[in-house]
C-alpha cells in the first residue's frame, strides 16, 4: 500500500513539475508577446508567475525538503561568530602581504631560470 502511495505522489508531483515549467514558459512567451506594454508590467506578470510557479514547486516533494534544508541553512548561519571589522582587515592585508611576498619570489625565480635557460643556450 505504501507503495501506492508513494507512485501517486509522486505522478501528482510530476504533473505540478510540468505545470510549473508550463507556467513559466507561457509566462516567458507572454512577456515578449506584449512587448507593446509598458516593461513594468510585463516584469510584474513575470515576477508574479514566478511567485506562483514557486508556491506550486513547493508543495511537491522535493520543495518541501528544500524548503526545510533552507531553514536548516538558514539556523546554521545564525550561529556564524562572524568577525569583526578589524579582524577582517588585518588578514585582508596579511593575505595582501603574502601575495606581494609570493609574487616578487616566483618573479626572483623566473629571472634566475631565465638567466639559466640563456646561458646554457649561448
Amino acid at each position: 500500500m505504501n507503495t501506492q502511495t508513494k507512485e501517486v505522489s509522486s505522478n501528482v508531483d510530476v504533473l505540478k513539475y510540468i505545470l510549473s515549467l508550463v507556467l513559466i514558459s507561457a509566462g516567458v512567451v507572454a512577456f515578449y508577446q506584449f512587448s507593446d506594454y509598458s516593461q513594468l508590467y510585463r516584469v510584474l506578470g513575470i515576477v508574479a508567475i514566478v511567485v506562483v510557479s514557486l508556491a506550486i514547486m513547493l508543495t511537491t516533494a522535493v520543495g518541501r525538503h528544500s524548503w526545510l534544508f533552507a531553514q536548516e541553512a538558514r539556523q546554521e548561519v545564525r550561529k556564524v561568530v562572524w568577525p569583526s571589522r578589524s579582524e577582517t582587515m588585518q588578514t585582508t592585508l596579511m593575505v595582501f602581504a603574502m601575495v606581494v611576498i609570493v609574487g616578487f619570489l616566483l618573479w626572483l625565480l623566473d629571472m634566475f631560470l631565465f638567466w639559466a635557460i640563456a646561458s646554457l643556450t649561448t
